[in-house]
């Protein structure tokens, strides 16, 4: 494979992954743009300013990314591609002209479906059954470049938001290994891409996880699996105390009374949401630590609970 210049625009695990299959290809990677770590935010992921240091990349971690300081560095070094690899930010146009030979992205989705933001969160609360990671030139529009390769990846009935992007990792990184011969080349495909509508989705905030459980059972376990841990949580109000449900998942029976409520059977808590649909509470915590459902489930039987 001939030698390749690439500036790396790049955060969180696809960020190391690609980056690495990067060095692997022999890539000349002159500068890595990364993200500082919010302390506000729990650090489950890898580190990409850790991955640089420990290649001896040159990386920096500017509070903004298109400022015509560090435009006119990445232009300096006359880079044949631009990488973004789950940077946080979108990159304005003279950043994207100092590619010579193209600056792209690797999202989250199979787009067309879910650009924008929190693309495998979106896609487990709208009970998408697959997601995946697209290639694709960068426009000033976000996701919404021309599509060089991508990779489909199942979501489960139960998968979580880091089991589905565990794979998505999986999916970026053999869609960039793939794609690399053929952009250094100048023949990678490059298909135009439909925008659709509805198809566009913004940031989600930690009040985004309220359960509403007069909303479908299948609906609220969508919302707990998009937002589980690692992620902020869902939340609700439960006897006047404030429950994080981490895990769940449908249940084969129906609610013995009036909906919605919480009950106990058979040794396990459940949830009657407002289709009649249930849900087994598998894992929830209130301001004390983990709630012991088992015990719970025992005085629920005798009470249940409106919710």
């Amino acid at each position: 494979m001939s030698a390749a210049r690439a500036v790396v625009f790049a955060y969180h695990d696809v960020g190391v992954r690609c980056l690495k299959t990067l060095i692997s290809a022999g890539v000349d990677v002159p500068l890595v743009v990364t993200v500082r770590d919010d302390p506000k935010e729990t650090q489950w992921y890898a580190s990409v300013a850790a991955t640089a240091a420990d290649y001896a990349l040159t990386a920096i971690a500017p509070a903004e990314a298109n400022t015509p300081e560090l435009e006119a560095r990445v232009t300096a070094l006359q880079p044949d591609f631009l990488f973004s690899f789950y940077y946080r930010s979108m990159l304005g146009a003279p950043l994207l002209r100092a590619a010579r030979r193209g600056a792209l992205n690797m999202h989250g989705s199979m787009l067309p479906k879910f650009r924008g933001r929190a693309p495998v969160n979106w896609a487990i609360l709208k009970g998408a059954q697959e997601s995946g990671a697209t290639l694709h030139y960068m426009v000033e529009r976000a996701d919404a470049g021309d599509i060089v390769d991508q990779q489909a990846v199942p979501i489960l009935q139960d998968d979580d938001a880091r089991d589905v992007f565990a794979k998505v990792t999986v999916a970026a990184e053999s869609v960039l290994a793939r794609s690399l011969p053929g952009l250094i080349a100048g023949n990678a495909p490059r298909k135009p891409q439909p925008i659709e509508p509805g198809q566009y989705f913004g940031r989600r905030r930690p009040e985004d996880g309220r359960i509403d459980w007069t909303r479908p059972a299948q609906e609220i376990h969508n919302l707990v699996r998009a937002v589980a841990l690692p992620f902020p949580g869902a939340f609700a109000q439960v006897d006047g105390a404030r429950w994080e449900i981490h895990r769940t998942r449908l249940a084969d029976r129906r609610a013995p009374g009036e909906v919605p409520q919480l009950f106990g059977a058979d040794g396990e808590c459940f949830a009657a949401c407002g289709d009649g649909g249930v849900l087994r509470l598998l894992a929830a915590a209130d301001v004390h630590g983990a709630i012991d459902l088992a015990r719970m489930a025992g005085a629920l039987a005798q009470r249940p609970l409106p919710l």
